[in-house]
């Protein structure tokens, strides 16, 4: 299956607060949009990696993406090596995005900024012909294929982004899609030990951000993305 977007996330949940009113909103246009992410978050606090599964299914569902999966990597221990790329490549091969989503260049939690690199470095090295990869279910080597486009979401840290993209009218969706994972996020039944993200205040944060990238920009909501080279455009009149 060819997507037009491929989005990485090194935890499940992180595709989604990163960039989930984006994925909504390029769903909404007829693009075909899948996730892979990265662990299953099995060191979290709250929850556990099967609750987190079906939470990560559940949200899929809610934006309506064309598919998702777990690379299964450790949580808290993968690295940027040569074993992990190649699994990172296998799914760019597989699903030959134009353009990947992945985490934010630098973060608060260690794998988000670790993710960023892999996914960049495999990436770049998706392109190159003398790199073999299978899938289990195919004994025929992949093609090779590089994303034109590599982008980062924004997560923790207010990091300056590059471009921001409006989502107005598809924040109700983004947020919908955050709360299907209920052991993670403020939840006054849930008797689990507080997290910082587990609070109502950083449920409140993820609006008010994209509210106040919309007010810059000057319209309701808006993501923001850090991008690995100058943005451009066609025409000078492309940009709002």
């Amino acid at each position: 299956m060819k997507l037009d977007i491929l989005v990485f996330g090194a935890h499940p949940d992180d595709a989604e607060l990163g960039a989930g009113a984006t994925i909504a909103k390029e769903i909404s246009n007829g693009k075909k949009v899948g996730i892979i992410d990265l662990t299953r978050g099995e060191l979290g606090t709250r929850g556990s990696a099967e609750i987190r599964d079906n939470e990560a299914a559940a949200a899929a569902k809610i934006l309506g993406v064309s598919a998702r999966e777990n690379l299964e990597f450790a949580d808290g221990f993968f690295i940027n090596d040569r074993e992990h790329q190649l699994q990172v490549i296998k799914m760019v091969r597989k699903y030959r995005p134009e353009i990947v989503l992945c985490n934010a260049i630098d973060d608060r939690h260690i794998d988000h900024g670790k993710g960023s690199k892999l996914v960049s470095d495999a990436c770049f090295l998706s392109g190159l012909l003398k790199i073999e990869t299978k899938l289990e279910e195919n004994l025929e080597n992949q093609e090779k294929w590089r994303p034109k486009l590599v982008y980062h979401y924004i997560q923790w840290k207010n990091l300056n982004p590059d471009f921001v993209v409006d989502v107005s009218g598809f924040m109700s969706k983004k947020t919908e899609a955050i709360l299907a994972y209920s052991s993670q996020f403020f939840n006054p039944k849930n008797n689990e030990p507080e997290t910082p993200i587990s609070s109502k205040n950083f449920i409140d944060s993820v609006n008010y951000r994209a509210r106040d990238l919309g007010r810059l920009i000057g319209v309701e909501h808006a993501e923001g993305f850090t991008a690995e080279r100058f943005p451009a455009v066609d025409n000078i009149s492309d940009l709002i």
